[in-house]
């Protein structure tokens, strides 16, 4: 099945090039789309000249946009799969086949690689981890069905979801609102454990404030998607 790999990023220049040759390097021959959004830095020139797509966002639009341009851009060029992986290096390349062999078999519309179904490298902070799992709680119970990690940016769709996501994809916090409004459309959704690692360099801009504030708005985003009409699958 002809698979898209997107990669949003913002400020990546350190990581994203070490990101796009670990999938070069577990997927022969792999499609890959690098959205620049809006970077100050040489994210974009360094991801060109590894001889892959980019597309330039005109100033930073956030993850939502980013990746709804990702999705728009597979739509067009009549992908069947697309696989998001953020720039940061934290989601390996040698977990992939757990998302996208799901939707290849067509067990599921969608595959989320969740950190929380298995031990790994990946250590995050005790607040954090706290705030995700209360987040998982509450999408639980409005999907109908366990999810483990609602804010996972490692996953994988297939063509109808990305066909979705091109009409009606959240803005501000994409993975969390994105699996109530697929759930609203009657999507399957699904989960696979995979093992994630930290940012490769960098700092992350998500503070132990940011964090909670992050909390707040998603949950009363997510109640407000409730309400709201979706085009069924």
């Amino acid at each position: 099945m002809k698979t898209l790999f997107i990669i949003p990023a913002y400020n990546e220049e350190l990581n994203i090039g070490t990101v796009i040759e670990d999938i070069r390097g577990h997927v022969e021959g792999a499609d890959i789309l690098v959205i620049n959004d809006g970077s100050r830095d040489a994210t974009g020139d360094v991801a060109r000249n590894l001889g892959v797509a980019v597309i330039t966002l005109p100033y930073n639009l956030g993850i939502g946009a980013a990746m709804q341009a990702g999705y728009r851009y597979a739509d067009m060029q009549g992908y069947d799969i697309a696989v998001q992986c953020d720039g940061d290096g934290q989601h390996r390349a040698d977990q992939l086949n757990h998302l996208m062999g799901p939707i290849e078999s067509g067990e599921a519309d969608i595959v989320i690689g969740s950190r929380f179904l298995t031990r790994g490298l990946y250590e995050a902070e005790v607040a954090r981890v706290i705030a995700i799992r209360m987040l998982s709680r509450i999408i639980s119970l409005l999907v109908g069905q366990k999810i483990t990690d609602p804010t996972s940016g490692f996953r994988a769709v297939n063509r109808k979801v990305l066909q979705f996501f091109c009409q009606c994809y959240p803005d501000d916090y994409p993975e969390p609102e994105s699996l109530v409004l697929l759930h609203k459309a009657g999507f399957r959704i699904a989960e696979a454990p995979v093992l994630m690692e930290k940012r490769l360099l960098g700092n992350s801009s998500i503070t132990l404030f940011r964090g909670v504030y992050y909390m707040v708005k998603v949950v009363l985003a997510v109640l407000v998607d409730m309400i709201k009409a979706v085009p069924r699958r």
